[in-house]
């Protein structure tokens, strides 16, 4: 069940929120529920429980990068949950954003995108890990939604299979296919300056 708060602030009760309505941020903002929810272009997808070893990944990528990023650079890193409002083209309102993610990690360095709420914009990095509850329809759309808003680089680990693709934004505004990297590899990011990360460190337990 979803609590919505109305604009006169009265609550009522829903067991889902209608599929064939598009939502906004403000929608967003005014729902209570235990579940995480991220909106994909207005649509509602439920994010499920990662488990033990998309935690065990996902702590020491950020580790990896907070402790090169500490070295004095002005780019910020932030692990879910952590809402990034993504809007089309300026409008920035909360009734006009229709895309809320919560990527497991990103880094943004133009620090005028970030505010009490979360970042408002592209990030310059995002990484996403793989769960067993990922959808091929959830991966392919969150793709299509980074590659849109301009998010300069985009791994995707899977913590399954040990590896990752990594996706660079070309000239056009379109990521480039996608590089995969595995054991003993060496990421140097196309985005952050300088960042290195071996890939063996990405899945000690």
């Amino acid at each position: 069940m979803y609590t919505i708060i109305d604009d006169d602030g009265n609550e009522s009760m829903v067991a889902e929120p209608s599929p064939d309505y598009i939502y906004t941020y403000a929608d967003y903002l005014s729902w209570k529920f235990e579940e995480r929810l991220e909106l994909f272009r207005g649509k509602i997808f439920k994010m499920g429980a990662p488990n033990t070893k998309h935690q065990v990944v996902s702590g020491n990528v950020f580790y990896k990068i907070k402790t090169y990023l500490q070295e004095g650079s002005s780019c910020k890193v932030f692990s879910a949950p952590f809402d990034i409002r993504l809007p089309v083209q300026n409008r920035k309102k909360d009734t006009e954003i229709t895309t809320v993610v919560q990527p497991d990690i990103c880094v943004v360095c133009d620090t005028s995108k970030i505010d009490e709420r979360g970042i408002c914009g592209a990030p310059d990095l995002v990484i996403e890990i793989l769960s067993p509850g990922n959808s091929k329809k959830e991966v392919r759309l969150k793709f299509e939604l980074y590659e849109e808003a301009g998010v300069k680089e985009y791994w995707i680990i899977s913590p399954v299979e040990e590896n990752l693709v990594v996706y660079i934004l070309n000239d056009e505004n379109k990521f480039g296919g996608g590089k995969m990297y595995a054991g003993g590899d060496v990421i140097k990011s196309a985005a952050i300056q300088g960042l290195q990360v071996n890939v063996n460190d990405i899945f000690k337990n």
